[in-house]
């Protein structure tokens, strides 16, 4: 079914295709969230919604010695994107702190949680690793700067894909965690007071603009993310490496999960 022809909320869609999702692929859904934009608070009037959400299988999908797939691609069109993760790829992502994955956590928008994901998230904060996380982040800022806001005209939107990891790397700077979804929340604490104009009146005009409008490059933001890049590329460099080598817990906490799918 398609939103247009949908009488309910976008809420209420997302929930029946969850339900939907869990009945014809015989699994449990352990945590939906938005990504995204619409997550990162800072969508356009058309933007799409993405669904994403980790689910578990019964026990004896992960004991057959051929090969299985780990993920769900379910829908795909302009309003919907949802597609999940098995529980044994997250697990296995948290071990490698998994930037994404971390996002996907703490989404400030939840369609669906559980009991079980509560369990799982608290294990998954002891693997967060502030190098691989900055890594990660830097990369993103880089790779969305050089191929979108060097032309004269670009796509305002695109600033927020490199002000936000920018942003997230200060906050791992002086936080040593997992940075918050929300650009609101990320600029409220490490934005410098000198780019804060800047950025909310490019806040402003980006809301009000279709996906694929662009306007004049701002070559002030871009000389303020340029000096960024640099100090950051340097800076994740030279971080100690401070990943969790362990598996133990992560282990653990995937057979108690597994274990529970068997009376579901």
């Amino acid at each position: 079914m398609r939103y247009k022809d949908f009488e309910g909320t976008i809420e209420e869609l997302v929930d029946l295709k969850l339900k939907e999702i869990e009945e014809k692929e015989n699994v449990k859904i352990l945590h939906a969230i938005e990504s995204g934009s619409r997550a990162w608070g800072f969508a356009s009037p058309d933007s799409d919604y993405d669904v994403r959400f980790i689910y578990v299988r019964p026990v004896e999908y992960y004991i057959r010695l051929e090969d299985t797939k780990d993920f769900i691609d379910w829908e795909l069109d302009e309003i919907l994107d949802i597609n999940g993760w098995d529980l044994q790829k997250v697990l296995r992502h948290f071990h490698k702190s998994n930037a994404t994955l971390f996002e996907w956590s703490n989404s400030p928008v939840i369609y669906k949680t559980t009991s079980e994901w509560q369990k799982i998230k608290q294990v998954s904060e002891k693997y967060f690793s502030c190098k691989s996380s900055m890594y990660h982040y830097y990369g993103t800022a880089n790779k969305n700067y050089n191929e979108y806001l060097l032309d004269d005209m670009v796509k305002y939107k695109k600033y927020f894909y490199v002000l936000r990891p920018i942003l997230a790397c200060k906050w791992i700077e002086d936080k040593k965690c997992a940075p918050p979804v929300l650009f609101s929340e990320l600029a409220e604490n490490v934005l410098e007071d000198e780019m804060r104009e800047v950025v909310d009146n490019l806040l402003s005009v980006k809301m009000k603009m279709s996906e694929s409008e662009k306007g004049r490059r701002i070559d002030g933001l871009n000389k303020y993310i340029s000096v960024q890049l640099s100090y950051y590329k340097e800076k994740a460099a030279d971080m100690k490496d401070d990943r969790n080598p362990d598996w133990l817990e992560l282990n653990r906490i995937f057979a108690e999960t597994v274990k529970g799918k068997e009376n579901i």
